[in-house]
């Protein structure tokens, strides 16, 4: 991955997350893009610590609002994100991490991608199938 260490950084310059502009609550979203067909597979939040072990490990760790806690992307399921670079936009407040995704299902709900519903003629119509049943990924339930 081509990103900075997690540390402080060299005597005296910030860290790396100093220029990352966390909202109130301490987040900042994360849009994971696939890095073999760059398709936009998810958006997820990290906090500070998230962020830390996503660089430490490579693999795509996020924050959890309604569970109130960190998780890895696959922790359940197996579908993991090999994190192979790590963007921030301009003004600081959002990062896209660019993946490989594992198992080829970055949705809870089975799909390869969460945006799966299109609008049309002001209606949402679901414009991708399920591939695997959640109920199989997640045990009884899907998170």
């Amino acid at each position: 991955m081509s990103a900075p260490s997690a540390g402080a950084g060299e005597a005296g310059k910030p860290s790396w997350l100093d220029a990352v502009a966390f909202n109130a609550e301490g987040l900042v979203p994360v849009i994971a893009q696939s890095a073999v067909d760059g398709q936009v597979l998810m958006l997820a939040w990290a906090d500070r610590s998230a962020l830390e072990h996503t660089l430490a490990s490579g693999l795509a760790t996020y924050y959890s609002r309604s569970r109130q806690r960190q998780w890895r992307k696959g922790e359940e399921s197996g579908n993991t994100q090999q994190v192979r670079e790590i963007r921030l936009d301009c003004d600081g407040d959002a990062l896209l991490y660019l993946v490989e995704q594992n198992g080829g299902i970055a949705c809870h709900t089975g799909r390869a991608n969460c945006f799966f519903r299109r609008l049309d003629q002001a209606q949402w119509h679901e414009c991708a199938p399920v591939l695997r049943d959640p109920g199989q990924l997640y045990g009884q339930g899907a998170p």
